[in-house]
């Protein structure tokens, strides 16, 4: 009897962790955006859809399609970025392996708040991009390179490039180098094995890096919010100011848990598309 509660007794801990912790906040999260606000700010619990009704509003619908068009750019590029630097590091690190991936997680040893300021100052009209290509007489004024959605984009890649990266080299290394020797021994050039072998294997690598760093970028408030300006703002700025200044927490409830179906849409598609590979 004790045997076969074992294993349930194991997975007790991380459930206590993942209902008090994942599911109870989303339930209260929910509650929430079936509330009203109140007429000084606070919440009245009363049910209502509104909050869903007033999601559809042209100008979220707006916002949530600059949203989805910042993230996805983000995401194209940190793919086209990532997969070349995990194929090398994966194929040609060797004995630096460690050493290549310690360098690109680095970043993540300073606050993402620092980050972005950093580019904040590098972006600037007297920053240094615009005092390097004005010195090299590339230009003669300088760019209006912040509050544009190139910043905003260019921050989000940098942001969530390492979680495009370590999905797809944990993928290409634990590829079984014999499938490639064996495409080439039956004549398969470098290019066709790459894209025969290689690439359909490390699928689902590609695939948890898309969800990995599209998840976040189209939450993510911080990069638009000092990159991009009021004219770039994305989804996560209008939950921010909802919780916040306008102290709207209904309504920023259900602009939440419009993101976390989003998530779970994702989810269920990378669920469908890697387990039957896997199995």
């Amino acid at each position: 009897m004790m045997k076969r509660a074992t294993p349930y007794l194991l997975l007790l801990p991380l459930t206590l962790y993942f209902l008090t912790f994942l599911v109870t906040p989303i339930l209260i999260v929910a509650r929430y955006s079936l509330a009203t606000r109140g007429p000084l700010g606070g919440v009245q619990f009363e049910w209502t859809l509104a909050n869903y009704a007033a999601t559809l509003d042209p100008r979220y619908l707006d916002i949530l399609a600059r949203s989805l068009g910042y993230a996805g750019a983000a995401t194209l590029i940190c793919l086209l970025l990532a997969y070349p630097m995990a194929y090398w590091i994966a194929m040609q690190g060797g004995q630096r392996k460690g050493l290549l991936l310690l360098c690109l997680m680095l970043p993540f040893w300073t606050s993402f708040l620092v980050r972005i300021y950093a580019w904040k100052a590098i972006l600037g009209a007297k920053g240094l991009l615009n005092l390097g290509l004005i010195s090299c007489g590339l230009i003669s004024q300088p760019l209006q390179l912040l509050n544009s959605p190139f910043a905003v984009i260019l921050g989000l890649v940098y942001g969530f490039l390492p979680f495009m990266a370590l999905p797809i080299y944990v993928s290409l290394e634990k590829l079984d180098r014999t499938l490639m020797d064996a495409a080439s021994d039956l004549g398969a050039t470098p290019r066709t094995t790459f894209f025969k072998v290689v690439l359909p294997l490390s699928m689902p690598g590609v695939i948890a890096g898309c969800i990995l760093t599209f998840i976040p970028a189209i939450g993510d408030f911080v990069t638009p919010d000092l990159l991009g300006g009021p004219e770039n703002k994305m989804i996560g700025n209008v939950i921010e100011s909802k919780f916040f200044p306008e102290q709207d927490w209904p309504m920023g409830s259900a602009v939440a848990c419009g993101l976390m179906a989003l998530l779970l849409v994702s989810l269920i598609a990378y669920t469908r598309r890697v387990v039957p590979e896997e199995s």
